[in-house]
């Protein structure tokens, strides 16, 4: 069964404040926190999917505010790591680090056996291929709206760079690195490429100002939204830094994946902001409860499959 889904980008908004607007990044499977937009005017689930994870903010949906709530106090004392009836944004950060930790497992854990096909502990590119594209290979259509044969060799050049021993036997920590590269150092180069691969229209291995805009606005009749004048902005300002028009592999490199910004540590921030009534730096169970809706919300998050499987943790 061909799986496209594997060589799909997904366009990531992360929330920042005093940077250039938001970050993007574009990576083969899921975000690091959330692919959905940061805009509290609009909803809280950028918070939701960044505090709980994105598959369990999906069985929250059905919750009452009341049952939310308290579901929240028993997360909330599993924040509290040192007991002082207070959660820390360091603890804060410590909880979404679980949270990003987990769902990475579960990602690998629910393709492993689907691409170990022999069982014997690792995976190797001709299972990798086979599985994903092995329709393809057997009888290749006429006409697609997908090039496999691009995504195959994609694939395989993303596997050669997690294969870190060159022998084309993926393990755990290898198959990792492959279905989530943003989250390894080794990694990034690829994830840069595939970036500047997928919005290069005109081929120069360049990303000119028509691409960056391109690629996150497509105009359909109308007055134009500010924000894109915003980032055209944002793109001589910060992103094309020697201001030749482009941006080459490292501009790129520091759009997608800034060294200097840490997402995690931003959401914890925000959670904080938004949260602290009293102001004094840290949050109490009753500010959190008091603030759920930022947090889990009702009706809108996944949060009761995690106290369901809250031993995992």
């Amino acid at each position: 069964m061909i799986r496209p889904t594997l060589a799909c980008l997904v366009l990531c908004v992360i929330f920042g404040s005093s940077k250039p607007t938001e970050k993007k990044s574009r990576v083969h499977e899921e975000e690091a926190l959330s692919n959905l937009e940061h805009d509290d005017k609009k909803s809280f689930d950028y918070d939701h999917e960044a505090f709980l994870g994105h598959d369990e903010a999906q069985t929250f949906d059905q919750l009452t505010p009341e049952e939310s709530r308290r579901r929240l106090s028993i997360i909330v004392d599993k924040i509290d790591n040192n007991n002082d009836g207070f959660v820390s944004e360091e603890e804060l950060k410590l909880w979404i680090k679980v949270v990003q930790r987990k769902h990475v497992y579960d990602s690998v854990q629910r393709q492993w056996s689907d691409f170990d096909t022999d069982s014997n502990g690792l995976i190797s590119w001709d299972e990798y291929k086979n599985v994903t594209y092995g329709s393809y290979l057997e009888d290749p259509p006429l006409e697609s709206q997908y090039n496999y044969s691009r995504m195959m060799w994609r694939d395989e050049r993303r596997f050669r760079a997690a294969d870190t021993n060159s022998d084309m036997l993926a393990n755990k920590e290898e198959f990792t690195a492959f279905l989530h590269p943003e989250d390894h150092d080794h990694m990034k180069d690829i994830v840069v490429q595939e970036t500047i691969e997928d919005i290069d229209k005109n081929g120069d291995s360049l990303i000119d100002l028509q691409e960056y805009i391109g690629d996150m606005y497509n105009p359909e009749g109308g007055e134009e939204p500010d924000w894109v004048a915003t980032e055209r902005q944002q793109f001589f300002e910060f992103r094309d830094k020697n201001h030749d028009g482009k941006m080459d592999k490292e501009e790129t490199m520091d759009w997608i994946l800034p060294s200097d910004y840490d997402h995690v540590e931003a959401e914890a921030k925000h959670l904080l902001l938004q949260s602290d009534a009293n102001q004094d730096g840290r949050l109490s169970k009753q500010e959190i409860l008091d603030s759920h809706e930022v947090f889990v919300g009702s009706q809108a998050t996944d949060f009761g499959e995690v106290l369901l499987r809250h031993d995992e943790f």
